[in-house]
């Protein structure tokens, strides 16, 4: 069986170069391009299953790191850093897999920073955006103001939000999404975190909500392609 995924340098501004995987079955139907949260770099296992889960779909995934984790340290890039390592990511899927639709987003923090490049200049290319956990606010502080830049994102955007997550209140995550209007959908995750995990008196596993997710991300992306 051939292997689907394929580790590759992407290149960035300046001339330096981050660490990409590429996941692609045989015959993509689209391509998620894919960052990870602030906390945990592309190998994590929640990024490693919902890119495997996507694959299954005929969905490809580009993961990759943002500089800072590539270069090991805590602190997140600044936004222009961040913003052009999505920039540059989205090229990159683009040249590994042309006429494929694209689609861009990721985990926490990953999916704000792409959100805040495409508000800053459209992502070429991409059709769509999709967040596994918008961080709308810091725990304990909720807050809208971390959204404000969507309104300048002229995409369809999909937001994937757990019950239980602390860095986005339910509701505030309605208001966001209903002033959005037609270009947000909004899909709710019954019990889960900000990581998507869910209790165990649910009667869920977390490899039953992944389905979920990736059920969800690959019937938005088909009506979008």
């Amino acid at each position: 069986m051939p292997r689907l995924t394929k580790p590759l340098a992407i290149a960035l501004p300046e001339g330096a170069t981050t660490s990409g995987l590429l996941h692609a079955p045989p015959r993509p139907k689209a391509c998620y391009v894919f960052a990870h949260g602030a906390g945990a770099g592309m190998t994590h296992a929640f990024m490693e299953a919902i890119a495997a889960g996507l694959g299954e779909r005929d969905v490809a995934t580009l993961r990759y790191q943002f500089p800072y984790m590539e270069q090991g340290s805590r602190r997140p890039d600044s936004a222009k850093v961040a913003q052009a390592a999505v920039r540059a990511a989205v090229q990159e899927a683009a040249h590994r897999l042309p006429n494929v639709p694209l689609f861009a987003g990721g985990k926490s923090y990953g999916g704000r920073m792409s959100s805040q490049a495409q508000a800053e200049q459209a992502l070429s290319g991409v059709r769509g955006l999709v967040f596994l956990g918008f961080p709308l606010h810091a725990a304990g502080k909720p807050s809208t103001e971390r959204a404000d830049h969507l309104a300048r994102v002229q995409l369809p955007m999909l937001f994937l939000q757990g019950t239980r997550d602390t860095l986005a209140d339910l509701e505030l995550i309605r208001q966001v999404t209903g002033k959005l209007g037609d270009r947000a959908t909004l899909h709710i995750i019954e019990g889960g975190d900000h990581s998507f995990k869910v209790l165990a008196r649910s009667g869920r596993s977390e490899a039953q909500v992944r389905e979920e997710l990736v059920e969800a991300m690959v019937g938005w992306m088909k009506e979008r392609r």
